[in-house]
């Protein structure tokens, strides 16, 4: 530590140190006790080759110390490791948002599953401690978590919006002894300021460490419009000749904000026509993911956390996550129907599907059935982790390249698009904001959850926007 703090606290980080996963940092007291705030999984190339399974995700760093994990919001980089932190012997309570208390144990539940057991005794044993464990807290509510503890050090903290996914929080902490008192800012994941559905995030009054995500912090997104705009032409484009347009989104955040800006689409131009034959009214959406559907309920029960505008849609008659063009697939038949179906229909349909970075679950059948046609196309809403296959296809599909899918290679004849600005990350100037509009401005600024030219970029216009602040990467 630096700047005198390492008398009250230290920072370390177990996580999101090398890339934009794995999220995991420690805040420790001098005399022992700590909490972690978050314990995510790794993905893409920030997975060790070298190991699978339980080897390479178990909790190697010490935990006896830890008295309570926080968690910023529920992406499974954020928390896909809280299974192997209570198999490592955490005892300690899993402290949230309340909108993230009621959709945790279902990414954990699929977390158990993927990695560790199917087995249903064990995952009945192990839903009954996560129901145990978990403590939602009020969002802007101190709790006191370390109280007098041997040095006569207390630790204390509260959750605030970050706009990022439903429940969504960034954990604004205090030490205190009889030397002073310090604020240390976690800041999870932050949401851009036209997120839909979500109010943007307030900057905190003061800090003195933040410890910030730089995901995008070397580019600026689109204005909400101009990415609009690009969402109708992609759609149009795309059903105009004929084909499919894949969607790969997480299930959590990623499909709710973009079936949100679909409906948009849908009431703005409803009897305008896609291409010959085919209005906008007529549209088939479909949803490929049991979970994302599951989420998509979960949504709209939390609608009181919604902003504003969502809400006025719902007072005037709009369902913006239930809409009649809507179709949703669970059942794994019917799944594997749908893309056979497609691929040889020729069908006009937008498709959204999980996983987000294509690493995994339904859209990887979508893909193989349908990236070989120059007929379909391809929209990246989201981030791309290094090494995942959403990552390949985003750079090697425009230069006519392949991915490996499930240990075969597929051409990518489909037309690849991104939109950036979907991914509901804060962008190089929406950070700033955040850190320019503390009132009492940070004396240092830790960047994590970022490639490393993220970093490096971001971390320039930190230094160039306040002079006596230290950035570290």
């Amino acid at each position: 530590m630096s700047n005198g703090f390492e008398e009250l606290f230290t920072i370390k980080h177990h996580g999101a140190i090398d890339g934009v996963t794995g999220s995991c940092h420690e805040l420790c007291l001098p005399e022992g006790p700590g909490v972690l705030i978050d314990c995510g999984l790794f993905q893409g190339n920030e997975v060790s080759a070298d190991k699978s399974g339980f080897e390479q995700l178990k909790v190697t760093f010490a935990i006896e110390h830890i008295s309570a994990l926080i968690v910023t919001h529920v992406h499974i980089d954020h928390v896909g490791r809280i299974p192997y932190l209570l198999a490592a012997g955490f005892k300690g309570p899993i402290i949230c948002s309340k909108p993230s208390a009621l959709l945790l144990p279902m990414v954990l539940e699929d977390a158990f599953k993927m990695g560790i057991s199917r087995d249903s005794e064990k995952l009945e044993q192990y839903r009954d401690i996560i129901k145990k464990r978990i403590q939602p807290l009020d969002y802007n509510h101190w709790l006191e978590i370390i109280k007098n503890s041997n040095e006569g050090t207390s630790l204390k903290f509260k959750l605030k919006p970050a706009g990022h996914i439903i429940g969504s929080a960034y954990v604004e902490c205090q030490v205190e002894n009889q030397q002073g008192k310090k604020r240390i800012i976690f800041s999870g994941d932050l949401g851009a300021p036209y997120t839909p559905l979500l109010p943007a995030p307030k900057s905190p009054y003061k800090a003195d460490i933040v410890v910030l995500e730089s995901t995008y912090g070397d580019r600026v997104h689109p204005p909400r419009q101009a990415r609009y705009k690009k969402l109708k032409t992609i759609i149009e484009d795309a059903l105009s000749n004929r084909g499919v347009l894949l969607i790969p989104a997480f299930s959590i955040g990623r499909t709710q904000e973009i079936l949100y800006e679909i409906e948009q689409l849908i009431f703005e131009h409803r009897k305008d026509f896609i291409r010959k034959g085919l209005v906008w009214d007529d549209l088939e959406v479909i949803v490929d993911s049991p979970m994302a559907n599951r989420f998509t309920a979960k949504y709209r029960e939390l609608r009181k956390y919604w902003d504003k505008e969502a809400n006025r849609r719902v007072r005037n008659s709009r369902h913006p996550l239930a809409f009649e063009q809507l179709i949703t697939i669970n059942e794994h038949s019917t799944h594997i129907q749908t893309v056979e179906y497609l691929a040889k229909s020729k069908r006009p349909a937008v498709v959204i599907a999980a996983s987000g970075m294509c690493s995994g679950g339904r859209i990887v059948n979508y893909l193989k059935a349908l990236l070989g046609s120059e007929h379909n196309d391809v929209l990246f809403i989201g981030y791309q982790a290094q090494g995942t296959p959403g990552r390949i296809i985003q750079y090697y599909g425009p230069k006519g390249g392949y991915v490996e899918l499930d240990g075969e290679k597929y051409p990518i004849q489909a037309k690849i698009h991104t939109i950036s600005a979907y991914s509901a990350h804060a962008d190089q100037a929406d950070l700033i904001r955040f850190v320019k509009r503390m009132r009492h401005k940070p004396k240092e600024i830790r960047l994590v959850h970022g490639d490393i030219a993220a970093k490096q970029s971001l971390k320039e216009k930190l230094l160039d926007c306040f002079k006596n602040v230290k950035v570290t990467i």
